[in-house]
């Protein structure tokens, strides 16, 4: 009824002897080959499937092979992500760490002072702001404002 939040594996355990005699009918239906060298001529040139892959009887079977190349792909692929890891992430994480760092004492050893001065500096910033306002700037358009108010402008219209 509700959501499983569990993720369960599923697998298959066979035994090799098992495996082998599962698969043994199937192996051993082989298609009739006609002999090509019925007086033994050539048996010194005859290659067979075991002289090519080079393993003994015992252990020949295709399973194996692919258990092998598997095993071998699981390997190089461990191999390959620690040599990337190595190479690739490790420098990136130190040059990641030197470039934080040096942004972050910019920060603490520049920037934040900056702002802390000009915040302590802005009552006093304000003060002389507002008496350089009332002492120069408002009685300079005080003056500009009642110089323009004597002039009247008319249109006419012909």
């Amino acid at each position: 009824m509700g959501l499983e939040k569990e993720k369960m594996e599923t697998s298959v355990i066979m035994d090799e002897d098992e495996f082998n005699r599962s698969i043994a009918p199937i192996l051993g239906k082989k298609p009739h080959v006609p002999d090509r060298d019925p007086k033994d001529i050539n048996t010194h040139l005859k290659v067979g499937f075991e002289d090519i892959i080079a393993e003994p009887i015992s252990t020949h079977s295709f399973d194996r092979v692919w258990i092998g190349s598997h095993a071998l792909f699981e390997l190089v692929k461990f191999i390959f992500y620690r040599i990337l890891t190595t190479f690739l992430a490790i420098p990136m994480a130190f040059i990641a760490g030197i470039v934080f760092g040096i942004l972050s004492c910019i920060h603490i050893w520049v920037v934040k002072p900056v702002i802390q001065g000009c915040m302590m500096t802005l009552p006093s910033i304000h003060v002389i702001w507002t008496s350089l306002m009332d002492m120069f700037i408002g009685p300079f358009f005080f003056s500009i404002g009642r110089c323009l108010s004597s002039i009247n402008v008319k249109t006419v219209q012909n």
